[in-house]
């Protein structure tokens, strides 16, 4: 019993802590390198053996899941400000937005070769956010074609300003909803759903009357501890979908890989 009071205690401490470092960062810039301190220690939080035991025996409780909710809303709150800074500051040119896609690009490399990803790739990047480096860097490694879904104008628009500034806008577009090119979907080879993305199910549904057979769409989520940063996926793909592969890591999100079922 006292585990679950102890694993109680981690996820309100770290989402009052975020929430915080969340106000203060509006108030001071300098405060978002705390933020982003805290945020990134959550990988830590979710991959410690002693925090995933404690998950094991009350992942179930009403009290933890309702706490690991809370504290999931709140680093994804944080997160989506923390990427309209950065992408702030690279617009003012106070961040070499390049440099940084090149350093990102050594770590997610395997993961494009793994995909076959290349020049002849036309990818459908949803949950793309306002500082999109994984679509940034999919143009920037692979020379592919990338189409960048969100919901959120404001962060379309910053998405579409750092393009610009890193020379990339000839390979990446945006747009806040898929059927605004319907043309690309339908043609795409890769289609990307970022962890943060919460209907998963909604966009698989929509996806499903526009895609091509045999378009892998590659899933990012969360289940478990995981999903305290991002949002999970329980659902029963079988029907519309074939499952090729399920990658399951150390890392912040695990990945699911898919196929459109030919009718």
């Amino acid at each position: 019993m006292k585990e679950r009071f102890q694993l109680l205690l981690s996820l309100k401490v770290t989402e009052y802590e975020i929430n915080e470092l969340s106000k203060f960062a509006k108030e001071c810039d300098e405060c978002y390198e705390l933020l982003k301190v805290k945020l990134d220690s959550l990988h830590h939080f979710m991959t410690d053996p002693i925090n995933l035991h404690r998950w094991q025996e009350w992942g179930k409780d009403k009290d933890i899941l309702s706490l690991s909710e809370k504290l999931r809303e709140a680093s994804v709150q944080a997160l989506c400000e923390m990427e309209k800074y950065q992408s702030v500051r690279t617009c003012n040119h106070q961040l070499n937005a390049s440099e940084y896609i090149t350093t990102l690009s050594q770590t997610v490399k395997h993961e494009l070769d793994e995909l076959h990803i290349n020049e002849n790739s036309k990818v459908l990047f949803i949950g793309s956010g306002a500082f999109p480096i994984s679509a940034l860097t999919i143009a920037s490694e692979k020379n592919a074609e990338v189409h960048c879904i969100d919901i959120d104008e404001e962060a379309v628009e910053m998405g579409r300003k750092v393009s610009l500034i890193t020379g990339l806008q000839d390979n990446v577009r945006f747009s806040n909803s898929v059927r605004n090119d319907l043309h690309f979907a339908h043609n795409t080879t890769h289609v990307l759903i970022a962890s943060l993305v919460r209907n998963k199910r909604e966009v698989l549904n929509e996806l499903k009357d526009i895609l091509q057979p045999h378009t892998k769409v590659i899933l990012r989520y969360g289940n478990g501890l995981k999903s305290i940063f991002n949002y999970p996926l329980e659902m029963n793909l079988t029907k519309d979908w074939e499952l090729q592969s399920v990658k399951r890591t150390d890392g912040i999100y695990d990945t699911m890989v898919l196929e459109k079922v030919n009718a």
